[in-house]
């Protein structure tokens, strides 16, 4: 087998700003595609931008105990650069924007979309952004399902109630076993794949530096003036 790759230049300092936040939430930016049936006097919507309040729960392969999760760990044999957050497979951001709308919604895994992903770091006055496509992973199982589940997916009006019976007897209910069937169905693993890593460092007003991470792959050249080539990352100081 292939070397394992080197670390991409901008993890450590990510990490390390990554644990002064608690909890560690981040924006994430999708670009929504609208479901609504098109014809050719009507064409299809643009797609419109969306945000919202997720949280970072580390890289994959190489996520962080959880005290809430009793499930036996792999061993630490790999580590990546891939953010990674969850979600519940019947948010609009699932369907509509890591999706890319109704295109692969059966099984409501894969995806692709792209994202970009903003941490504020108060604690060192740096703000990250991370920009790439975003895959929903989930299990063998749970993938041959709807994704729907019998509680009410988020968004509808509440008064048009839960859509299947049980729903609203679902909602705020703690769930403690692994083997839920309905948790199961609808939770999510989400990993960013970065293609680009934006650093911008004001912890010194007078002095502000920012810095531009951008994957170039195995062996590339340097693409931008100044730029250095680190592993399969290219690192160069731009203008903040």
């Amino acid at each position: 087998m292939p070397p394992p790759a080197a670390a991409a230049p901008w993890r450590a300092p990510f990490l390390s700003h990554l644990a002064t936040l608690n909890p560690p939430v981040f924006a994430l930016a999708t670009l929504h595609h609208p479901s609504t049936s098109t014809s050719a006097q009507t064409p299809t919507p643009p797609p419109l931008p969306r945000a919202r309040t997720c949280v970072c729960r580390g890289l994959w392969a190489s996520l962080p105990a959880n005290p809430h999760n009793r499930a036996p760990r792999n061993p630490p044999v790999y580590e990546s650069d891939l953010p990674v957050f969850t979600t519940d497979a019947r948010s609009e951001k699932v369907v509509a924007g890591l999706l890319g709308g109704l295109e692969g919604r059966e099984g409501l895994g894969g995806g692709g979309g792209p994202v970009e992903a903003c941490f504020w770091m108060a604690a060192v006055q740096t703000q990250w952004r991370v920009r790439g496509r975003a895959w929903v992973l989930a299990g063998v199982e749970e993938a041959e399902g709807d994704g729907e589940g019998v509680a009410a997916a988020p968004g509808p009006p509440r008064v048009a109630g839960p859509g299947e019976e049980g729903g609203e007897g679902l909602l705020g209910r703690r769930v403690d076993d692994l083997g839920d069937p309905e948790a199961r169905r609808n939770f999510r693993v989400v990993v960013i794949v970065p293609d680009e890593v934006d650093q911008v460092d004001l912890s010194d007003e007078l002095r502000p530096r920012r810095w531009l991470y951008v994957y170039r792959g195995d062996g590339a050249a340097s693409e931008l003036p100044g730029g250095e080539v680190i592993g399969e990352w290219e690192k160069v100081e731009v203008w903040p």
